[in-house]
């Protein structure tokens, strides 16, 4: 394989993770509008719509978007709203994380589940904060060459 052909794997790779963060990002902004309106939170769009752009900064992008919904809620009429919203949050975190990401990362990039899921994990651990911010395109990139080495590897063994 030459450059090119690395290049070409590479970005190939970066675009499929791309395109699995957009969906991702698509999706967390559907809950977040459907949860905040049957919880009845002002300005609902805004803060879906914001919850959605935010999604592209790992871990702290979510802690963002929660407060502006947050402090709507309890600047509103219903105490319990800031609480509602809370919780929404939380059940967003859990979704998004343990099943929405890791799918659309094993459906658009081609990564596995247990990979999607664990790596990042490993990878805060090992480089904190860096680890999670690039385990995603790294996964990404590293089973796109995986794949396309896999039938030369099986062709020189025969």
């Amino acid at each position: 394989m030459d450059w090119k052909e690395h290049a070409r794997t590479t970005g190939s790779a970066l675009k499929n993770w791309f395109v699995a963060q957009c969906y991702d990002s698509l999706c967390v902004a559907g809950i977040w509008l459907i949860g905040l309106w049957i919880i009845g939170v002002p300005f609902a769009p805004l803060w879906a719509v914001m919850a959605g752009m935010l999604q592209f900064i790992p871990n702290f992008g979510a802690v963002i978007a929660v407060i502006g919904p947050a402090l709507s809620g309890a600047l509103s009429d219903d105490s319990m709203r800031f609480f509602y919203v809370l919780m929404l949050f939380a059940v967003i975190m859990v979704v998004d994380g343990l099943f929405l990401q890791p799918y659309l990362m094993r459906r658009t990039a081609k990564v596995p589940f247990w990979a999607a899921l664990l790596v990042p994990i490993v990878m805060g651990i090992i480089i904190p904060i860096w680890g999670v911010l690039l385990a995603p395109p790294l996964l990404a990139v590293f089973y796109a060459f995986k794949r396309r080495n896999l039938p030369v590897a099986l062709a020189k063994e025969k």
